[in-house]
Protein backbone atom coordinates (compact mmCIF):
# COMPACT_ATOMS: atom_id res chain seq x y z
CA UNK A 1 0.00 0.00 0.00
CA UNK A 2 1.48 3.12 -1.12
CA UNK A 3 2.13 6.53 1.73
CA UNK A 4 -0.89 8.34 0.10
CA UNK A 5 -3.19 5.42 0.14
CA UNK A 6 -2.61 4.93 3.90
CA UNK A 7 -2.86 8.41 4.72
CA UNK A 8 -6.10 8.13 3.34
CA UNK A 9 -7.51 5.53 5.57
CA UNK A 10 -9.10 7.74 8.72
CA UNK A 11 -7.84 4.63 10.94
CA UNK A 12 -4.68 4.73 10.05
CA UNK A 13 -4.53 9.05 10.50
CA UNK A 14 -6.10 8.17 13.98
CA UNK A 15 -3.42 5.47 14.96
CA UNK A 16 -1.05 8.12 13.70
CA UNK A 17 -2.45 11.10 15.84
CA UNK A 18 -2.64 9.02 18.67
CA UNK A 19 1.15 8.27 18.35
CA UNK A 20 2.53 11.54 17.82
CA UNK A 21 -0.34 14.13 19.06
CA UNK A 22 -1.44 17.28 17.35
CA UNK A 23 1.86 19.07 16.87
CA UNK A 24 3.41 15.90 15.65
CA UNK A 25 1.15 15.38 13.27
CA UNK A 26 2.21 17.28 10.32
CA UNK A 27 5.64 15.16 10.58
CA UNK A 28 3.52 12.22 10.28
CA UNK A 29 1.42 13.10 7.47
CA UNK A 30 3.89 14.13 5.69
CA UNK A 31 6.62 11.65 4.80
CA UNK A 32 8.87 12.51 1.89
CA UNK A 33 10.05 10.16 -0.42
CA UNK A 34 13.93 9.04 0.38
CA UNK A 35 16.14 10.10 3.31
CA UNK A 36 15.35 13.90 4.92
CA UNK A 37 17.07 15.24 7.64
CA UNK A 38 14.65 16.74 10.65
CA UNK A 39 16.00 20.70 10.19
CA UNK A 40 14.78 19.76 6.75
CA UNK A 41 11.47 18.80 8.60
CA UNK A 42 11.00 21.69 10.13
CA UNK A 43 12.11 24.31 7.87
CA UNK A 44 9.74 22.40 5.35
CA UNK A 45 6.81 22.53 7.56
CA UNK A 46 7.38 25.54 9.19
CA UNK A 47 7.95 23.66 12.71
CA UNK A 48 9.88 23.57 15.90
CA UNK A 49 13.20 21.70 15.19
CA UNK A 50 12.53 19.52 19.04
CA UNK A 51 8.69 18.97 17.82
CA UNK A 52 9.63 17.05 14.88
CA UNK A 53 12.22 15.51 16.78
CA UNK A 54 10.11 14.15 19.28
CA UNK A 55 7.69 12.88 16.04
CA UNK A 56 10.48 11.05 14.72
CA UNK A 57 11.51 9.12 17.65
CA UNK A 58 8.38 8.23 18.01
CA UNK A 59 8.19 6.79 15.08
CA UNK A 60 11.31 5.16 15.18
CA UNK A 61 10.43 3.80 18.82
CA UNK A 62 6.90 2.24 16.44
CA UNK A 63 9.52 0.69 13.21
CA UNK A 64 7.84 3.37 11.10
CA UNK A 65 11.00 5.29 10.62
CA UNK A 66 14.58 4.68 10.70
CA UNK A 67 17.74 7.19 10.93
CA UNK A 68 21.54 6.48 9.90
CA UNK A 69 23.79 8.89 11.09
CA UNK A 70 26.39 10.92 9.42
CA UNK A 71 29.52 12.51 10.75
CA UNK A 72 30.83 15.91 9.70
CA UNK A 73 34.69 15.27 9.18
CA UNK A 74 35.09 19.35 9.82
CA UNK A 75 32.83 19.90 12.52
CA UNK A 76 32.38 16.40 13.86
CA UNK A 77 28.82 17.57 14.16
CA UNK A 78 26.24 13.96 13.46
CA UNK A 79 23.30 14.62 11.03
CA UNK A 80 20.48 12.42 11.51
CA UNK A 81 18.78 11.04 7.75
CA UNK A 82 15.38 10.13 8.45
CA UNK A 83 13.42 7.04 5.99
CA UNK A 84 9.46 6.85 6.65
CA UNK A 85 8.66 2.66 6.81
CA UNK A 86 5.14 3.07 6.28
CA UNK A 87 4.44 0.15 5.04
CA UNK A 88 4.72 -1.45 8.64
CA UNK A 89 1.20 0.53 9.42
CA UNK A 90 -0.68 -2.60 9.22
CA UNK A 91 1.53 -4.62 11.11
CA UNK A 92 1.50 -2.19 13.66
CA UNK A 93 -2.13 -1.98 13.87
CA UNK A 94 -3.05 -5.24 13.59
CA UNK A 95 -0.44 -5.60 17.31
CA UNK A 96 -2.32 -2.70 18.87
CA UNK A 97 -5.78 -5.10 18.19
CA UNK A 98 -4.20 -7.67 19.63
CA UNK A 99 -3.19 -5.53 23.06
CA UNK A 100 -7.05 -4.35 22.97
CA UNK A 101 -8.18 -7.71 22.33
CA UNK A 102 -6.11 -8.85 25.90
CA UNK A 103 -6.97 -5.35 27.70
CA UNK A 104 -10.54 -5.71 27.02
CA UNK A 105 -10.46 -9.63 27.80
CA UNK A 106 -8.72 -8.94 31.39
CA UNK A 107 -11.45 -6.15 31.76
CA UNK A 108 -14.04 -8.05 31.15
CA UNK A 109 -13.30 -10.44 33.27
CA UNK A 110 -12.93 -8.01 36.18
CA UNK A 111 -16.23 -6.74 35.53
CA UNK A 112 -17.83 -10.06 35.27
CA UNK A 113 -16.47 -11.47 38.75
CA UNK A 114 -16.56 -8.32 40.95
CA UNK A 115 -19.92 -6.76 42.98
CA UNK A 116 -19.69 -2.68 42.80
CA UNK A 117 -21.71 -0.20 44.67
CA UNK A 118 -22.40 3.36 43.35
CA UNK A 119 -22.57 6.78 45.05
CA UNK A 120 -26.03 7.90 43.46
CA UNK A 121 -24.79 11.45 44.68
CA UNK A 122 -21.06 11.51 43.47
CA UNK A 123 -21.12 9.05 41.08
CA UNK A 124 -18.34 6.97 42.60
CA UNK A 125 -18.18 3.33 42.41
CA UNK A 126 -17.06 1.07 44.68
CA UNK A 127 -15.92 -2.47 44.73
CA UNK A 128 -17.15 -4.86 47.23
CA UNK A 129 -14.69 -4.80 49.79
CA UNK A 130 -14.21 -0.75 49.73
CA UNK A 131 -18.26 -0.45 50.17
CA UNK A 132 -18.13 -2.88 53.42
CA UNK A 133 -14.74 -0.75 54.57
CA UNK A 134 -16.99 2.43 54.46
CA UNK A 135 -19.85 0.56 55.95
CA UNK A 136 -21.98 1.17 52.78
CA UNK A 137 -21.84 4.73 53.01
CA UNK A 138 -19.69 7.19 50.11
CA UNK A 139 -16.37 8.53 52.31
CA UNK A 140 -17.12 11.74 50.24
CA UNK A 141 -20.97 13.03 50.56
CA UNK A 142 -22.24 10.17 53.46
CA UNK A 143 -24.70 9.17 50.71
CA UNK A 144 -25.89 5.63 51.27
CA UNK A 145 -24.04 3.03 48.49
CA UNK A 146 -26.56 1.45 46.36
CA UNK A 147 -25.85 -2.07 44.22
CA UNK A 148 -24.35 -1.52 40.91
CA UNK A 149 -25.74 -3.79 37.98
CA UNK A 150 -22.71 -3.59 35.37
CA UNK A 151 -24.37 -6.13 33.09
CA UNK A 152 -25.28 -3.80 30.00
CA UNK A 153 -20.72 -2.98 30.49
CA UNK A 154 -20.19 -6.45 30.03
CA UNK A 155 -22.42 -7.22 27.56
CA UNK A 156 -21.05 -3.93 25.03
CA UNK A 157 -17.35 -5.73 26.36
CA UNK A 158 -18.28 -8.97 24.90
CA UNK A 159 -19.70 -7.15 21.55
CA UNK A 160 -16.30 -5.83 21.25
CA UNK A 161 -14.28 -8.27 21.97
CA UNK A 162 -16.22 -10.85 19.90
CA UNK A 163 -15.59 -7.77 16.66
CA UNK A 164 -12.40 -7.63 17.32
CA UNK A 165 -12.03 -11.54 17.56
CA UNK A 166 -13.92 -12.03 14.19
CA UNK A 167 -11.42 -8.51 12.35
CA UNK A 168 -8.42 -10.95 13.74
CA UNK A 169 -9.63 -13.93 12.76
CA UNK A 170 -9.04 -15.34 16.46
CA UNK A 171 -11.58 -18.17 18.43
CA UNK A 172 -12.38 -17.68 21.70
Amino acid sequence: MAFEELLNDPVIQKYLHELVGPTGMPVAAAPPDGEVTDEELAEELSLELNDVRRALFILYENDLASYRRLRDEDSGWLTYLWTFHYENVPEQLEEEMYRLLDALDERREYEATHEFYLCPEESIRFEFEEAIEFQFECPQCGSELEPMNNDVLVEAMDERIDDLRSELNVDA
